[in-house]
């Protein structure tokens, strides 16, 4: 009954009703099954579906690390870490990956979380300087783990795995049902989940093809977005320079957005993400990167400027949308020689742009920088309190809030700036004076 209650008030901490069939199957099979391979599609939920089992079986009065989560990326790393706070289990959690301090993590390690989220880089970085006890691990979740295959952690994933003595339960999850297992993971008998069936034709998604005059797509892109107006947008390119080249060019044509690639600094990666999560932006320009473990809300279209050469690399970028119950859109902007990849056998329907169309409204919102975090004590109820009171800013007019080690990001009303930042500036927060300025877009 106390699990129950539990799992009532976690669910209504990350603001679901009820779990749907991927959480309960998985809910029920890694709870009594030694060897789970999940299969869902992107935005299913499967994060949830594997994290609500965990809670179930960590022990409050144990002092070490109980499970151990391995991503490909950073970002997915974030995510999950992200997930598990909104949960309010009572657990610790750290996240460790490349492009954030070895020393904190260290220092946060000093005092063991019960789940531990990593890459598998920094991973086996800290076994090799034993920054912490392997010995009380007895979950093992490699979350995606095709694609850190893919991405070449074979040798970082089979010596961590070497490492665990005790584990009780393996899950291995992806989005994708075309893999292989490694040996290194010691799976016999897994019992599969699978849900990816049919993702790509999921009646939610509508996709759509539009074709340019000009093999240079840029003014066909402008006329979309202006038709589309302000609504949530990641517009995919293959390349890091076609990235940046192509959020130039949206700028020069008055579109504000922002670009994200793996090219980019940690930190202007997660400013970039939370600005895009904040609506400080509404069109962010990426690579594949974000194709997986991105979690952003309510994207309504999902542009491919180029198409990837993988259907799966299509599959992942189009889960992006359309998650969960809501719906989508997807883009595909093609020349009229532009070779198609195999796995487009049939181009979706056709789609006629409008032209000298009128361009989409420019955020209201804009991002401030304050230059403390956990690590000098402050907190969200911190930062509203100190905008509201010395800003005088109204409920309304403060969105996100994004707290990290050593520094903090709060979304504010455009309008407001001019006249509150200078004041910010001057006053103490807790005592202490902070840096406190606007974060710009990167684009």
């Amino acid at each position: 009954m106390q699990l129950q209650d539990t799992f009532k008030t976690i669910l209504s901490n990350v603001g679901i009703s009820a779990l749907n069939q991927i959480q309960k199957d998985a809910y029920t099979a890694i709870l009594q099954e030694p060897e789970v391979l999940l299969l869902a599609p992107t935005g299913s939920g499967k994060t949830l579906a594997f994290l609500l089992p965990i809670v179930a079986q960590l022990k409050t009065d144990e002092k070490k690390v109980q499970c151990l989560i391995l991503t490909p990326s950073r970002e997915l790393a974030i995510q999950i870490e992200q997930v598990w706070k909104k949960m309010a289990t009572g657990f610790k959690v750290n996240a460790c990956y490349g492009g954030h301090s070895v020393m904190v993590e260290m220092q946060n390690l000093s005092e063991p979380p019960a789940l531990l989220i990593g890459t598998p880089g920094r991973i086996a970085d800290h076994i090799t300087r034993r920054s912490f006890d392997l010995s009380g691990i007895y979950i093992f979740v490699l979350d995606e783990f095709d694609k850190s295959l893919a991405l070449g952690f074979h040798d970082q994933m089979s010596f961590i795995t070497q490492h665990l003595k005790k584990i009780k339960t393996k899950v291995l999850v992806s989005a994708t049902d075309s893999l292989r297992i490694p040996d290194f993971v010691k799976i016999q008998k897994p019992y599969v989940l699978h849900f990816t069936k049919g993702e790509e034709e999921a009646p939610a998604l509508k996709l759509h093809t539009i074709f340019s005059e000009t093999k240079d797509k840029i003014e066909c892109l402008f006329n979309l977005l202006c038709e589309l107006g302000a609504q949530s947008s990641i517009i995919f390119c293959n390349h890091r320079d076609a990235v940046e080249r192509t959020s130039q060019l949206l700028w020069e044509h008055g579109i504000e957005n922002a670009f994200f690639h793996g090219g980019m600094e940690q930190i202007d990666r997660e400013k970039t993400l939370i600005q895009f999560r904040n609506g400080s932006t509404r069109f962010l320009i990426a690579s594949d990167l974000a194709a997986r473990g991105l979690d952003v809300a309510d994207i309504q279209n999902i542009i491919h400027y180029h198409l990837p050469h993988k259907e799966e690399d299509f599959i992942h970028r189009n889960g992006r949308t359309a998650r969960m119950d809501a719906t989508g859109n997807a883009y595909i902007i093609l020349h009229q020689d532009e070779k198609i990849p195999n796995y487009l056998a049939k181009l979706p329907e056709k789609m006629v742009l409008k032209t000298n169309q009128t361009l989409p409204a420019r955020s209201e919102w804009t991002t401030l920088y304050i230059s403390g975090g956990k690590k000098d004590k402050l907190s969200k109820g911190d930062i509203v309190g100190f905008l509201a009171k010395i800003g005088g800013l109204e409920q309304t007019e403060i969105g996100l809030i994004a707290v990290m080690d050593f520094m903090s990001f709060v979304a504010v009303q455009k309008k407001r700036l001019k006249t509150v930042l200078p004041i910010l500036q001057q006053a103490k927060m807790k005592t202490r004076k902070y840096k406190i300025q606007e974060a710009p877009l990167n684009g």
